[in-house]
């Protein structure tokens, strides 16, 4: 599947959506439509308290309402849906705290997994983290978005692989997984940031130094927070969010 174009009025919602899929090998198919939808929610396509249609989620990614409906408690244990007897799937709140919880989160383990892959790392891996720096750059020169999603992700992968502690990296993978990845590259300033962090931490490894490998990839996570909480807002995202008014005085 290269490509489906769809909207967000056939999931419940009314402002238009393409869904594109990585070049990284296709998911399991009720993770594949957990990603659509959390993609949906994420981007503002479709909005808190909406009830999502199993039938046109299954049109959009080209599956049954079988994994849609597996996908879908997927994100229920993942907080982005919730289940409603008798009436399906209603869309739950997805608030700029949220965002700032997952990124300190994303933040404080990736910075624990690189200061274990300083002290472990292999030359192999390093000479593959310099062949993504190179790849990195290229993709950015050329404006090639998909690529430098995809090297992204595996830049960050072979990182948390190399701290040799899988229990932690699953966690991390759950964690990340909540943000769609091609967000990461939409963000302002995001690409240029990591074009200038990526080698401060693969320098870091190579010299075997724990405390500046947590230090750089700490900043390089947790920087981008603020930054996508705006550009998500200039999207619309929160734009029917009223702040609620502070509490009178007795």
């Amino acid at each position: 599947m290269a490509s489906i174009q769809s909207t967000a009025r056939e999931a419940g919602g009314t402002k238009a959506f393409t869904y594109r899929p990585s070049r990284a090998q296709r998911q399991q198919l009720p993770e594949e439509v957990a990603s659509y939808v959390r993609e949906l929610i994420v981007s503002g396509s479709v909005k808190q308290g909406e009830f999502l249609r199993m039938e046109r989620i299954a049109d959009a990614v080209g599956v049954s309402n079988t994994p849609v409906r597996e996908g879908l408690l997927l994100l229920s244990n993942e907080g982005f849906v919730k289940q409603v007897p008798r009436r399906g799937f209603v869309v739950e709140t997805f608030s700029p705290q949220d965002i700032k919880d997952l990124f300190w989160a994303q933040a404080s383990i990736g910075g624990e997994l690189a200061a274990r892959a300083a002290e472990r790392i292999t030359p192999e891996r390093l000479e593959r983290l310099d062949a993504m720096l190179e790849r990195y750059d290229q993709a950015a020169v050329q404006g090639d978005t998909e690529a430098l999603i995809d090297l992204g992700h595996l830049f960050h992968r072979e990182i948390n692989l190399a701290a040799e502690s899988p229990r932690l990296a699953l966690i991390q993978g759950s964690v990340v997984k909540q943000l769609p990845n091609r967000f990461y590259a939409a963000i302002d300033g995001q690409i240029l940031d990591s074009r200038e962090e990526h080698p401060l931490m693969v320098e870091a490894l190579r010299a075997g130094n724990a405390v500046r490998a947590r230090e750089v990839t700490v900043n390089h996570i947790a920087g981008a927070a603020d930054r996508l909480i705006d550009m998500l807002r200039q999207r619309g995202l929160w734009s029917d969010l009223v702040e609620a008014p502070a509490a009178l005085e007795q």
